[in-house]
């Protein structure tokens, strides 16, 4: 829920600013801005919940706490990439595979009940899967949207 409250409250600020800065609404570009806020506003908890995220990893994946650290760090790339005009195509379409790949982490993790910021087996469980997956999607289409189709 929070990292869908950054994203569409990141984006209105945005348009705001682009209404004030460029004397129209620039919604492509507010649109990368709000996911590259969103994307840094994630990637915080890789580093501060590493050991509830890598409860989210299933058992058949390697090194567990590396994974973490690299998707983080990805997120971050990401949300820089997102704003350089040069890659911003490119950086769209890692990011929409990066969503789709996480999927299957996000599922084990509803299954097994964890609770990542507490590093606990006590999460929502699969009902959380409900939100999760459509907003894993809205992530995926406002990518294409916001930085591939405009």
């Amino acid at each position: 829920m929070k990292p869908l409250i950054v994203l569409l409250v990141s984006f209105s600020i945005a348009l705001v600013v682009t209404k004030f800065a460029f004397n129209n609404f620039d919604f492509a570009l507010s649109g990368r801005i709000a996911m590259a806020i969103m994307l840094a506003f994630t990637s915080v908890a890789h580093f501060v919940f590493t050991e509830g995220m890598e409860m989210m990893i299933p058992p058949f994946v390697p090194y567990k706490k590396a994974m973490v650290y690299f998707t983080g760090i990805l997120e971050v790339s990401a949300a820089v990439g997102l704003l350089i005009t040069d890659i911003r195509i490119l950086t769209a379409w890692l990011l929409i595979l990066f969503f789709i790949l996480l999927l299957p982490a996000n599922i084990y993790a509803a299954i097994k009940h964890v609770d990542y910021q507490k590093g606990t087996f006590e999460g929502s469980g699969v009902n959380y899967l409900w939100f999760r997956v459509p907003l894993q999607i809205l992530f995926i289409v406002w990518t294409y949207f916001f930085a591939i189709r405009f």
